[in-house]
């Protein structure tokens, strides 16, 4: 949630610098050459699908890779293994945006449709028009074409996928950046969906010592506005000195959030028109242990940091444990606007499945190589569904991700 004066204020304005530069923002020459490329899907961090297409005198080839999933009733990933061996596409059609692909197994009897469409720079979704694996089809798969780690984006990426991030949120598309996607979806600059999706958390199976589950358990399990009323969850612990915490969220690429909502507005603006990334949204000031935030700090694309970006408020808690500065945290995923059910006004709509947050937290220090150990904790009364204090619902398993830092 964030101050929604502000929030329309460098909205408005950066909507407008998106409908005033429309062209730019999409190259629309020939759409056929957005697909060519290779291509890559990632269940859980790993690689399990990759397709490859290019331009053969002017028409479409390609082939898809052998994988072997699993699916729920939803048709939601379980599993997700490459294998050995690909198959050629037999048709490769473009009709508008969208790539109708055709592939056939060796022995001609499996035949696959597939619908490719790009969602952003250098970014797509492979839906399934017959599925071959399972009577239920697997949801749409989130597709990244090699090699765009290796050059940074130009303006019309950033617009682009501002735009599309923009879209999703609003129209409650957004995919979850829970373990069930395809590719997590967190939109930073260390996690975002223009960089290399996070790895699997490694979490240690020992149990908390005794004399930090104890103060876990006492903490309180949501945060509060300057009204009381109760909002985010508690959903996760950092140990660690304040040298620690702001080095390793540094070098996890977490932006600390501005603080002063006039200088705010004003550094949008410039560093819009000087062509800088503005990605330090204002945060609203929210409660624990009676005091707002010592920290706020957000991961977000340029130009979409406006109404989709992940955050977390954190507070060094009133105790330490072995000596060490305790930390305590509430992460959301904002995802696009919503009403405001104490007062009428805008605010931020939170990605429901608030665990999704939680994990990419832990998954951006663990990537920075600054955890020491990592476990998870289901305390006493756990929230697992519950409403913010703008009154978005959220869900949860209730655990809390407690990092020891390095």
């Amino acid at each position: 949630m964030i101050r929604p004066n502000l929030a329309w204020k460098i909205t408005q304005f950066l909507i407008g610098f998106l409908l005033f530069h429309p062209l730019s923002a999409l190259d629309t020459t020939d759409p056929g050459k957005a697909f060519l490329g290779t291509w890559q899907s990632q269940f859980q961090g790993k690689v399990f699908l990759t397709i490859k297409l290019e331009d053969e005198g002017g028409k479409l080839t390609g082939s898809i890779s052998h994988m072997q999933i699993g699916l729920d009733n939803q048709g939601e990933l379980t599993s997700a293994e490459p294998q050995e061996g690909e198959d050629a596409f037999s048709e490769a059609k473009l009709t508008g945006n969208t790539l109708h692909l055709t592939s056939k197994s060796a022995t001609g009897q499996d035949i696959t449709q597939y619908e490719m469409e790009i969602t952003g720079a250098d970014l797509a979704e492979l839906r399934f028009v017959n599925a071959r694996t399972s009577s239920t089809a697997p949801k749409p798969w989130k597709l990244q074409k090699l090699g765009i780690a290796s050059r940074p984006l130009s303006m019309k990426d950033k617009l682009a996928n501002a735009a599309q991030i923009w879209m999703a949120g609003q129209t409650g598309t957004s995919p979850s950046t829970s373990g069930a996607s395809a590719t997590p979806t967190s939109s930073a600059p260390a996690s975002a969906t223009t960089a290399n999706p996070m790895p699997a958390l490694k979490v240690s199976d020992s149990p908390l010592d005794a004399d930090l589950r104890k103060a876990v358990d006492a903490l309180p399990r949501r945060v509060n506005d300057r009204d009381n009323n109760l909002g985010d969850m508690v959903n996760f612990v950092i140990i660690g000195s304040d040298d620690q915490l702001k080095s390793s969220l540094d070098s996890a690429e977490w932006q600390v959030a501005d603080t002063d909502s006039k200088e705010a507005a004003l550094k949008a603006i410039l560093q819009t028109y000087q062509k800088k990334d503005y990605l330090a949204m204002p945060m609203s000031q929210l409660y624990l242990f009676g005091r707002i935030q010592d920290f706020g700090y957000e991961q977000a694309e340029p130009y979409a940091v406006v109404a989709s970006r992940h955050h977390f408020r954190i507070w060094k808690a009133p105790f330490t444990w072995n000596g060490q500065a305790v930390w305590v945290g509430a992460g959301t995923h904002d995802i696009g606007f919503e009403k405001d059910q104490r007062n009428g006004s805008v605010t931020h709509k939170i990605d429901p499945a608030v665990d999704g947050e939680r994990e990419n937290i832990g998954a951006s220090l663990q990537k920075a190589d600054k955890i020491k150990s990592m476990t998870y904790y289901l305390p006493r009364q756990p929230i697992q569904t519950a409403k913010n204090a703008t009154g978005g619902e959220y869900h949860s398993d209730g655990r809390i991700l407690v990092m020891v830092l390095k």
